[in-house]
This record gives structure tokens, C-alpha cells and sequence, in this order.
């Protein structure tokens, strides 16, 4: 065979390896074949990005230093792809609870029935179960640190808190850290003895905030959104099934969603035209719910079953800094009983809420409110029958608003009651939740950032 044949042959070869080559990428670029090729473009339209440097101080910052010692610095994002703003709330467990110490032990028992083919024959009693949830917005976290079993999240008034490590916290997600020396780095949670966060520092690029309103048949909210409680910049996706098959849109070339049933939601894209979404997770009865950073009362929750429509714009920038959260202050008030009792001073809500930063929570009409201590004037439960199933207390806010809120979750039969430190003293005095009648709270001035804030 002869050189030139050989030559031949091997550019022939090489032709055909990379007309191969092209195919394999037009087929991954045309995975949505059948779509209009218009709409499948419109998914890379972004909007104007923020170019200042103070339109991305809401992004996440820190220092994750590894077990082998290598630190990594720059904007973070938990889980990859969850939580990104300092609005953002960091979410754990706390199975011990030191307040309890300061009520009498028989006063912290519930007295269960033991029956026998539906007789009852005896009474139990159990200590009642204290552990909490815990949520705290990282703007209000100054360190976090694993041990063992444990977590210890340290908030900037220097309060610390024992979680567990491995009960349904943010940490065991991991987290991505944007370095500018080493570039992106996923990091899990076993290669993490600390991250310590830090005032953002200058970004030269950041994706953009979701902004929205979001309307219900009980209001619409307006603020920074997280779609299925996870997608929070433009350029992550929403991803569902259309007539002629699978679509991903990145969430900046969108408009609106609408809810169009339990199985589905019509998508508008920033060109006007209109696409009908299902089949997944995001964009029906799975969907987790909309968070909504709403200045009135925090952060809501809606529920995909309470969610009609969502429209994108109104907002600019990245939302408050790590500076604009100052540290939470504690909390007093005046508490008043069934029996008229009036005991004044700090205060500890649930035998768990003990701060301006830490928050109410309670639903309604499918909305969970997430509401910050600091925002709360007073709380006025019903009369008699106390705040049981099926009824609502009036939870009025120093704006001046009143929300009635379901008797759940804080609000509910499981609050283990109140501590009052009356004059200073270090010993408190315990009411049981089903004896207090309302609570005002003192008014903190310049607690909160405000949570639409442009930094740009």
C-alpha cells in the first residue's frame, strides 16, 4: 500500500470521526427535536445582569476551611444549588433544651391514656417532648461548626446552638464555594471542621436575583422568591413536559407562571408566548411552595394548593448585605394571663424562642408565615377554649397589621409555654400556653434590614 493511499485513508477516517463528532452535538443541542426551535432559544435569554459591585453584597460569602487545611474563600451556595442570600435560612434541629431547667419538672409531664380493647385501665404520664426546629437567616450566623454528632451554630449576639448533625440541617447538603484561586468547588459535609461567614467581598459576576409577586386567594406577596423552595437566581432552570417533550427553561427567560391545575402550570416567557407545563415535581402537587421575602411580615411560604400566579420583575440587586443584619436583642414583653396575672420582662417564647431574630411560626389559608420576633407587636389568643384546632389568634405586627393566624405550629397545642424573668431576675416564672390570654411584645428599634433592599 502506498504512502498516499495510507494518507487517503487516514483523512477519510478522520472526516468521518469528526462528522460523528458533529452529530453527537447537534443531537445533545436538539434533545428537544420537536420543539420550536424560537422557544428552546428563548430559554438563553437573560435578562441585564447587575453589574455593580454592591448590587451582589446579598450573595452568600465565606471561609470553608477543609480537614486537610485548605481554605476556600468566596460566594457559597448551600447544597449546590439551594440556599445563596443572606436572607436565606439556615435550617437544623435542637433535641436538648436548656430552658427547661428553669421550670418546675412536674409542670413539663402530659398524662397519656392506656386502653385495653378501648377501656381505659391506667394513665401514663411522659415528659413532653422539647426538641425544636431550628431556623436562623445567615445574615444572622456568624460561625458553624460540626462535632461528632453535633452541630454549633454560632449567631453574631453570640448565642450558640447545640443541633443535631444529622437531623434535617443544610449543612448535610454540602457546600459550593465560588473561590477565585481554585475555582468552583462542591465540598461535603465530612471535609467541613468550620465555615465562617464574612461581609461579601467584590464579585466581578453573579447571577440575578428572583424577584416577583406572588398572588393567593388570601393577598398577593411581593419580594425576593425561592421557586420550589430551592430556585432562587435567573439562571436556574424550571423543568417540565410540553406536548411535543421535555423542556428546560432557565427561570430569567420567563414572565409568569400560572397555576393551571394540580398537575400543571402555563408558563409565559419573556416574548409573550405561552407554554403548558407538567409532569414534574416543580410544576405540580410536588412543588414544595413559593418562599416569598415579603417586608411585611419576613418570609411566607404559599403552597402550590393556596399558589395562582407568579410574575417575575420589580426588584433590583441582591437583597441586604452581612452588615445590614445586626445582631438579635432579647426579648420582653408583658404577659397576661386567663386569670388577669400581668408579669413583665425577658421573655422565652415555646421555652424556645428567646430573641428578635428568631421567628413565629404559623399557617393560614395555606401560607406558613415565617414571622421575626422583631416585627411582633402582640399576640392575642381566643378566649375560653384557648387556641385549639379549628380556631385562630390575632397576631398584630408593629406596622400595625393584624393577621389571624391558624392555632398551628407555634401557635399551637404543642407550644410548651412561656418563661417570664420578671425585674431582672435570673429565676423565671412558667405559664403554661393554655393559660395565657395575650402577649406584647416591647418594640426594638432598627432591628431588621429591609428585606427588598437594592444594594445597587
Amino acid at each position: 500500500m502506498t504512502r498516499a493511499r495510507i494518507a487517503g485513508g487516514t483523512a477519510a477516517l478522520l472526516l468521518v470521526a469528526l462528522l460523528v463528532a458533529l452529530g453527537l452535538v447537534a443531537a445533545r443541542l436538539l434533545r428537544n427535536v420537536d420543539l420550536d426551535a424560537d422557544v428552546a432559544a428563548a430559554a438563553a435569554i437573560p435578562r441585564s445582569p447587575a453589574t455593580s459591585v454592591e448590587a451582589h453584597q446579598g450573595f452568600l460569602y465565606g471561609r470553608v476551611t477543609t480537614k486537610s487545611g485548605t481554605p476556600y474563600e468566596g460566594r457559597l451556595r448551600f447544597g449546590g444549588d439551594e440556599e445563596a442570600f443572606w436572607g436565606d435560612y439556615f435550617n437544623g434541629f435542637k433535641e436538648e433544651n436548656p430552658w427547661a431547667a428553669n421550670v418546675p419538672p412536674e409542670r413539663l409531664t402530659e398524662s397519656r391514656p392506656v386502653t385495653v380493647l378501648g377501656v381505659e385501665i391506667t394513665r401514663r404520664k411522659n415528659r413532653l417532648n422539647l426538641g425544636r426546629p431550628f431556623m436562623a437567616r445567615f445574615g444572622d450566623i456568624r460561625r458553624i461548626e460540626p462535632s461528632g454528632r453535633e452541630l454549633l451554630v454560632t449567631l453574631r449576639s453570640g448565642t450558640g446552638f447545640i443541633l443535631d448533625r444529622f437531623d434535617a440541617d443544610d449543612f448535610a447538603d454540602g457546600v459550593r464555594v465560588w473561590d477565585d484561586r481554585h475555582g468552583v468547588v462542591d465540598l461535603g459535609e465530612r471535609r467541613i471542621p468550620a465555615i465562617e461567614f464574612l461581609p461579601t467581598a467584590d464579585l466581578e459576576a453573579a447571577p440575578d436575583r428572583l424577584h416577583a409577586t406572588v398572588r393567593t386567594a388570601q393577598g398577593s406577596f411581593t419580594g425576593f422568591v425561592q421557586w420550589d423552595r430551592q430556585y432562587s437566581v435567573g439562571v436556574d432552570e424550571l423543568q417540565g413536559r410540553t406536548d411535543d417533550g421535555e423542556l428546560s427553561l432557565r427561570l430569567d427567560a420567563i414572565r409568569a407562571i400560572a397555576r393551571d391545575s394540580e398537575d400543571s402550570a402555563l408558563v409565559t416567557l419573556r416574548d409573550g408566548r405561552k407554554l403548558m407545563l407538567s409532569g414534574t415535581r416543580a410544576v405540580g402537587r410536588g412543588n414544595r411552595g413559593v418562599y416569598v421575602d415579603d417586608r411585611r411580615y419576613g418570609r411566607v411560604l404559599v403552597s402550590w394548593a393556596a399558589f395562582e400566579r407568579l410574575d417575575f420583575g420589580g426588584g433590583d440587586g441582591s437583597g441586604p448585605a452581612y452588615d445590614d443584619f445586626p445582631p438579635g436583642q432579647p426579648l420582653s414583653g408583658t404577659v397576661t394571663t386567663r386569670t388577669g396575672r400581668r408579669l413583665a420582662g425577658r421573655l422565652v417564647f415555646d421555652l424556645d424562642e428567646s430573641e428578635t431574630t428568631e421567628t413565629l411560626d404559623a399557617p393560614a389559608g395555606g401560607i406558613d408565615y415565617t414571622i421575626p420576633f422583631g416585627l411582633v407587636a402582640s399576640v392575642v389568643l381566643p378566649d375560653r377554649e384557648g387556641c385549639g384546632p379549628g380556631r385562630h389568634a390575632g397576631v398584630t405586627l408593629h406596622s400595625g397589621e393584624t393577621l389571624e393566624l391558624e392555632c398551628a405550629g407555634d401557635l399551637g397545642e404543642g407550644n410548651a409555654g412561656m418563661l417570664i424573668f420578671t425585674d431582672g431576675s435570673e429565676s423565671a416564672e412558667y405559664v403554661a400556653w393554655g393559660d395565657v390570654e395575650r402577649i406584647d411584645l416591647d418594640r426594638t428599634p432598627a432591628m431588621f434590614p429591609p428585606l427588598e433592599a437594592s444594594r445597587g
